[in-house]
């Protein structure tokens, strides 16, 4: 069993930073004068002027579209200030947190998902007399160094050779081709979903210059293993736009970039769309360097009776909703929700029925209505929730004792970017990122030692929609509105911390 410490360390270096991450408060402002803040004392203890000073801090941000905003003390559950409680908004990856919810209570803490190798039929003398089975069970922190391990157990197990089949089962989960059809073909944090991923179903496409052409290589990386795979293709193409094309031609992953894009090299990962080919591939190199010759991968939609040769389990939920909420891991998110909702016995067809039914959970177990997702990541720009909603949960979970501990940490920065290491405010929450959209739900802690649940979204809807497909990836005007946006989250939370800290 890998330690925890060990296994969020190695994370770090597989999971992708997508869109859909969105940082934490990076500069920390003076605190405010409570003259021009519209503080104003009461009882000894700071408090708000809801009508002056909020309303003020909004309209000087300079942010278009709509900004909506609560916060409470988490002991009472009070509300001490809000705007737009019950606009619901665009959450971004904020949706995570409500999906780390709903995994703990349908799953637990201690779940683990299991890969497994399969052999139907008979092994006699180290030959398989029947197919071997590599069966996925909605895994999204399965890899290629796994893999490796499962391929050296079968050896272990003292077979040598296959004389039927090969065959992988992706159908623990439903199987959908992107999770947000809006986004672009090529960028890693929109994958497909099925029930075996590898490597967050991400190809790693590297190019060389060689002479006036390019060497290129599609592999399934790790620190450890660099396999090539054949089901992920690559062609350069004589053009300078689009930079990619995506085609699923004769059963791969079919590419083309544009030559006046490659420059002298370079590297980025790529979205698989074909997860059981993926991993099938991937295993076959594995099983090749043990010895064992494994015919071209075949999918398969269900199960035969099989004996278990070898097994692979993921780390406890826990742990995994914990790297999946400080990455903001959009495969992770979607797997483990899926599999949340089949947990509870509603094996969904796609992630907008999964989708439908944690928010069912998230009105009924907190008594909320503004909640509506399309998605368990947050990725979907369809996805709703309001302020106020989002607090009551934010609220709950904290007296509960099951949330707080999985978010991160974020420490308070200067203009500079330097950390704060003594700044009397501690922030632990999970943000949320897309053009035009930007979300930070969590909790405070004042210098007092109040704890403060938040929850701010932010949104111009209508400069998303004038977003075309092929620009989803660096919009224009997007980058400075989302950082008007994380400097308006940063003086609310000084705002707060400052207001309820003494």
């Amino acid at each position: 069993m890998l330690s925890r410490r060990f296994f969020l360390s190695s994370a770090v270096a597989a999971l992708a930073a997508p869109a859909a991450l969105a940082n934490a408060p990076k500069t920390s402002l003076r605190p405010l004068g409570r003259g021009a803040s519209g503080l104003r004392a009461q009882g000894g203890a700071a408090q708000v002027n809801p009508t002056r000073s909020l309303k003020a801090l909004l309209a000087r941000s300079g942010l278009s579209g709509q900004v909506a905003c609560a916060v409470a003390e988490v002991k009472t559950g009070q509300e001490l200030e809000s705007h737009g409680g019950e606009e619901a908004l665009p959450p971004a990856s904020v949706a995570k947190a409500l999906t780390a919810l709903y995994a703990l209570d349908s799953l637990g803490a201690n779940y683990r998902f299991t890969t497994r190798v399969l052999a139907a039929g008979t092994v006699s003398g180290g030959v398989l007399k029947g197919d071997l089975i590599l069966a996925g069970g909605g895994d999204p922190m399965l890899n290629t160094d796994h893999l490796a391990q499962l391929a050296a157990a079968l050896k272990k197990a003292g077979i040598r050779e296959v004389r039927g089949a090969f065959k992988v089962w992706d159908g623990a989960l439903p199987q959908v081709q992107t999770i947000d059809k809006g986004q672009p073909d090529h960028v890693g944090y929109s994958p497909a979903v099925a029930g075996i991923a590898l490597n967050f179903n991400r190809v790693h496409f590297e190019w060389k210059r060689a002479g006036n052409s390019w060497s290129i290589n599609m592999d399934a990386r790790t620190t450890k293993y660099r396999p090539e795979v054949s089901m992920a293709r690559m062609k350069v193409a004589n053009r300078a736009l689009p930079v990619y094309t995506y085609a699923d031609r004769n059963g791969a992953d079919s590419w083309t970039v544009a030559s006046q894009a490659l420059g002298k090299g370079g590297s980025r990962w790529l979205p698989v769309r074909r997860p059981a080919d993926y991993a099938g591939d991937v295993f076959r190199t594995m099983a090749r360097a043990h010895g064992i010759k494994l015919k071209a991968a075949k999918r398969i939609s269900s199960l035969p009776t099989a004996t278990v040769i070898a097994q692979h389990h993921s780390p406890p939920l826990d742990m995994m909703l914990k790297a999946m909420l400080k990455f903001s891991n959009n495969l992770m998110a979607e797997m483990i929700g899926m599999t949340a909702t089949a947990k509870r016995g509603k094996r969904p067809k796609g992630l907008k029925e999964s989708a439908a039914e944690m928010s069912r959970w998230v009105r009924a177990k907190y008594g909320v209505n503004a909640v509506k997702m399309v998605d368990h990541s947050g990725l979907g720009e369809a996805s709703r929730v309001a302020p106020r909603a989002m607090l009551k949960v934010l609220v709950a979970a904290y007296k509960a004792g099951n949330l707080k501990s999985l978010l991160k940490s974020f420490p308070m920065r200067d203009a500079n970017g330097r950390v704060l290491k003594n700044h009397p405010i501690k922030v632990a929450a999970k943000t949320g990122t897309l053009n035009f959209v930007s979300g930070l739900g969590g909790f405070l802690t004042t210098s007092s030692g109040t704890v403060l649940a938040f929850t701010i979204f932010a949104a111009d809807t209508k400069a998303r929609a004038r977003i075309s497909r092929a620009e989803r990836e660096r919009p224009q005007g997007a980058r400075s509105w989302n950082k008007k946006a994380k400097r308006l989250q940063q003086q609310l939370i000084e705002r707060w911390g400052q207001s309820y800290g003494t």
